[in-house]
């Protein structure tokens, strides 16, 4: 067993020295002794417009910076607007009434424990094109172009 680990050891190594640079790395190639070209940080979009979601139940986007948000044990900054009580004066949409159920589905008078941090699955709209292309069709769209079609043949 002691010889078996001193000769494929090597071996080994050099196999993986072989594909080194194929191998992905988190400097995306830049040698250990230059400084690489960071990516572009987009920006957040604060324009307080929703987007259309890119797949069924998707959470939404936030549409506006959270970045002071304070969301914590003991705060929660997102329901100063989000909350049922507090919709009217902030004119923001209301946590949608899943968040106000426990995992048993019995309704809650507060937001539940299991939703309570938001940026769990919501995150800030960004200005930037997708890094990944979609081809997703809501079903809305998919019924109105087969009624549409269904109405043109008739």
């Amino acid at each position: 067993m002691k010889y078996l680990k001193v000769i494929l050891l090597p071996v080994l190594v050099l196999c993986f020295a072989a594909f080194a640079d194929e191998i992905a790395t988190l400097r995306n190639n830049t040698a250990i002794d230059q400084e690489g070209n960071p990516e572009y940080i987009p920006k957040i979009t604060n324009d307080d417009i929703k987007q259309g979601r890119n797949y069924p139940m998707q959470p939404p986007l936030i549409p506006h910076t959270d970045r002071d948000y304070e969301v914590n044990l003991n705060v929660n900054k997102c329901m100063a607007c989000h909350a049922r009580n507090r919709t009217d004066d902030s004119q923001a949409p209301m946590v949608s009434v899943t968040h106000y159920m426990d995992r048993d589905g019995n309704f809650l008078a507060e937001i539940s424990p299991r939703r309570y941090f938001c940026n769990q699955c919501h995150v800030p709209q960004l200005s930037t094109e997708p890094k990944v292309g979609n081809d997703f069709v809501d079903m809305h769209s998919i019924l109105s172009k087969k009624a549409a079609e269904k109405a043109k043949s008739e």
